[in-house]
């Protein structure tokens, strides 16, 4: 296999944090090195009929962990899927699910092709012929491993996944549950779109919340007020923004796209700015803001701004830019944004790092409960909608009986209101979000070598695997 520059840092990366924490836990050498190899690594290669040529696709599905079943990960379609970077992407989310208490092991797939070179049809054919490829090999199952959306891929390409297994197991009951990120009207759920972004948002302002580490970085508690760059206007980055800036009151100061980047002191209204891209096709322009082209776009890693959100691809905070960022909080919307040797540096010059293991832990949080949703037939909210809200109803009568005052129709319907699916959905990735932030501040807090959220993450994801092994007896 032919590798690039770029391939050994990010699996080496993930590789370097793990033996990092490991030395925290307390676990034997034997356990260690179990949870942090690669269970299955499975590579095809597949000829797909493009027009008039046939071409020869290469991918990947990589499953890291089976200490839980199913294994659960995304598929990615780039130009730059590689047998180490799927490796990479599927140890971390072992890690990842273990941090946010959801029962997978961690697996990953990745379809090397540049999906904007390919038309509808086209796309349709790869990604069926590709998850006729897992279903040969057992690769795919709603109690084996459950893909779902990750970079160039969506909703779209769930639903092609979807009908292609049921093609081969129409008899499966069960069916709906091997993959998630479909369509709502296709057995999805409501908030899967938003969730990653949901959850980046929830992680960050739980970080901004403690008082001893704004302090240390000089800022107020709070999103509030807070200055944020977006590097990356995908499906995460977008809705990190703007939930952000719905939610949080944050003001957004700084953008990056492929075309180049921009930065405004006052603030991006983030509706405008897609409304601006929509029209024009590009960031670049956009009234009042400085324009930073296409080579240079990798400058908004160094805007001024009290938050940084990598939300691209991995590798972007290296040993070469990581002492000139000037965010005092880095949160990592991406997998892998910051390599082992960048992350030294942003410590030593006393950033907060939100790690990646934690922070995008949104999207498959959200997956669980689609999962959950479809093994039990049955949306969320429907036996209990009604009973709450007749319940609020008889409270607010009796509220109004007792006290002799009204309660106007409009307060009325906001209280009494029954939770639908995309309520539970929200109100269950906040929960997780600020439990799993509790659980690594618990750590970094008692444990007095581990100074890092990032390690701080690791030692609680490896403890919970490897609690999950000792258990089980495979390590008496």
């Amino acid at each position: 296999m032919t590798k690039t520059k770029s391939q050994p840092n990010f699996f080496g990366s993930v590789q370097n944090y793990f033996d990092k924490a490991a030395a925290h836990t307390g676990l034997h050498q034997g356990l260690l090195t179990q949870i942090k190899v690669c269970n299955a690594v499975y590579q095809v290669q597949f000829p797909v009929k493009i027009g008039n040529q046939y071409k020869v696709i290469e991918a990947y599905r990589v499953q890291h962990s089976h200490h839980r079943l199913p294994t659960k990960g995304g598929i990615r379609y780039s130009n730059h899927v590689n047998q180490e970077e799927v490796m990479a992407l599927a140890t971390l989310m072992s890690y990842k699910c273990a941090i946010v208490d959801v029962p997978f092991g961690g697996a990953k797939g990745g379809v090397k092709i540049n999906p904007w070179e390919y038309n509808e049809a086209q796309l349709q054919k790869i990604t069926r012929r590709y998850t006729t490829e897992l279903v040969r090999r057992n690769f795919i199952g709603p109690s084996i491993d459950v893909p779902a959306p990750d970079y160039g891929t969506g909703s779209r390409e769930m639903a092609w996944i979807y009908d292609t297994y049921r093609t081969f197991k129409g008899e499966d009951i069960d069916a709906a549950g091997c993959v998630t990120g479909k369509p709502v009207t296709l057995n999805g759920i409501q908030g899967r779109q938003e969730a990653t972004g949901r959850g980046v948002y929830y992680g960050i302002r739980e970080a901004v919340e403690t008082e001893a580490d704004m302090k240390a970085l000089g800022l107020t508690t709070g999103m509030a007020g807070k200055t944020m760059v977006i590097q990356g206007l995908g499906n995460v980055g977008s809705y990190t923004a703007k939930i952000s800036q719905d939610e949080g009151d944050a003001i957004i100061v700084g953008v990056s796209e492929v075309e180049g980047a921009i930065y405004k002191e006052s603030g991006i209204d983030i509706y405008e700015l897609l409304k601006f891209r929509e029209e024009t096709g590009s960031i670049l322009g956009f009234p009042g803001a400085k324009n930073f082209e296409k080579q240079d776009r990798n400058k908004v890693m160094e805007f001024e701004c009290d938050i940084l959100v990598p939300a691209a691809l991995e590798n972007q905070i290296t040993r070469e830019n990581a002492s000139r960022i000037k965010a005092k909080i880095i949160a990592e919307a991406a997998n892998g944004p910051t390599t082992f040797e960048g992350e030294q540096i942003l410590l030593k010059n006393g950033k907060l790092l939100i790690p990646d293991l934690y922070l995008n832990a949104g999207g498959v949080t959200v997956s669980y409960f689609e999962w959950l949703k479809n093994l039990s037939h049955m949306r969320f909210g429907r036996m209990e909608k009604r009973f709450n809200q007749n319940t609020f109803r008889s409270m607010i009568d009796l509220v109004e009986k007792n006290t002799g005052k009204s309660v106007t129709e409009r307060d009325r319907s906001v209280i009494a209101k029954g939770a639908d699916e995309i309520d539970l959905v929200r109100s269950g990735l906040e929960e997780t979000m600020i439990n799993a932030y509790n659980q690594i501040s618990e750590i970094r807090r008692r444990k007095r070598k581990v100074e890092d959220l990032r390690t701080a993450a690791f030692v609680n994801a490896i403890t919970k695997i490897g609690n999950d092994y000792l258990t089980m007896g495979i390590f008496p």
